[in-house]
């Protein structure tokens, strides 16, 4: 069974966070991206094909390289989320 990813899993975890930032204004290969974290390769290349699922990254080959350029236009659904409940917020605190 194939389970569908959303953008909050995506976020979910710090270290997709992380490799969000990083990619954020410039495209990386996975090596790149890699030696920004004390995890494997392989941990790695998990949560960039689960940032791919999410429509967050697309990954591009390039000769012997793949890589990661951002696709950040899917942040705007938890943008939309927090937005709602921040109005709520600011109300109640007032």
């Amino acid at each position: 069974m194939e389970t569908r990813r959303d953008v909050f899993q995506a976020i979910a975890d710090p270290t997709r966070r992380e490799i969000i930032n990083l990619i954020a204004h410039k495209s990386l290969n996975l090596n790149s991206i890699a030696e920004n974290f004390k995890v494997s390769r392989p941990a790695i290349s998990q949560h960039i094909k689960i940032l791919a699922e999410c429509g967050l990254i697309v990954i591009k080959q390039q000769g012997r390289e793949r890589y990661c350029e951002p696709r950040l236009a899917p942040l705007q659904e938890v943008s939309s989320w927090v937005e709602r409940y921040r109005k709520l917020w600011a109300e109640k605190f007032e």
